[in-house]
């Protein structure tokens, strides 16, 4: 019965995470790389013994007001399980499949980056009255710009900034002959709420996609779209091309990148049209 019974782990995926730990006498290391070594280790020993295992982000400063809240001591191993298990557990996780903890500890940051997002963007639609039609909107959107750039191997970079934060989402799709799509769920879902939040807001975001796998026989190409007046707008071959090659920081023009040729976004019928 115990190897059917999930198990999820809080991991200092960071040397400041870390530091903020030690501040706890019975929190046992001082090293965070024999850390990362014991936590392999654990990892291993719980998979092998065929419990399924997720990985969470364990957040020492929300850590601190869970126990503050909740009347316990922080510093009491009883408490930190508890926090795991009732707050981290509910937060972005990676499923641990044998990978390396600092590859495992680059996904977790990346999910969590993404469930912020997602978070982020599903606060400001509900703002704004009921998300439904909107995040259908965006769907369709997203349907009818993968129509419209046909076969390949896309990945799609929208950004949006929300409240004076610039949030991005990003999904990596493939496109068969036959008009098959395969993506990530997670991911489309995540990119689908953001963008509708940036059609609904108003917001100056945009969207790039780009296509191929960057070899000499098959040169990436890349295209551009806008967010404006509720919908996506092509950007020209010239926007995309300033767009990819003046540095975001400096507004100084960087050489274009080998192997990448830059093209106008398509055309992407509106839903009333």
């Amino acid at each position: 019965m115990r190897r059917e019974i999930p198990s999820t782990l809080g991991l200092l995926a960071d040397p400041d995470r870390f530091a903020a730990m030690r501040a706890y006498t019975t929190f046992a290391f001082d090293d965070h790389g024999d850390y990362l070594r014991q936590t392999q280790h654990v990892l291993r020993s719980l998979a092998a013994g065929g419990t399924h295992v997720a990985v969470a982000l364990f957040e020492p400063r929300e850590y601190a007001d869970y126990c503050a809240a909740t009347e316990q001591d922080p510093d009491a191993p009883a408490s930190r399980t508890r926090y795991v298990a009732e707050v981290a557990a509910g937060r972005a996780t990676v499923a641990y499949r044998g990978q390396p903890v600092e590859r495992l500890a680059a996904e977790l940051a990346t999910a969590a980056d993404r469930h912020a997002t997602w978070e982020r963007a599903t606060e400001a639609l509900a703002a704004h009255g009921d998300p439904g039609p909107a995040f259908d909107r965006a769907s369709l959107a997203l349907t009818h710009l993968l129509e419209s750039v046909g076969a390949g191997t896309h990945h799609m970079v929208c950004s949006v900034p929300l409240d004076g934060v610039p949030l991005v989402a990003v999904l990596h799709a493939d496109c068969d002959d036959d008009g098959t799509v395969h993506l990530a769920e997670a991911d489309a879902m995540v990119l689908c709420t953001l963008l509708a939040a940036g059609l609904t807001t108003g917001s100056p975001g945009g969207l790039v996609l780009r296509t191929g796998r960057g070899t000499p026989d098959a040169p990436d190409r890349v295209r551009g779209w806008t967010l404006r007046d509720g919908w996506l707008r092509p950007l020209t071959e010239a926007q995309v091309f300033n767009a990819y090659c003046t540095d975001a920081e400096t507004g100084e023009p960087v050489p274009p990148e080998p192997g990448v040729s830059y093209h106008a976004g398509t055309f992407i019928p509106p839903p009333e049209e």
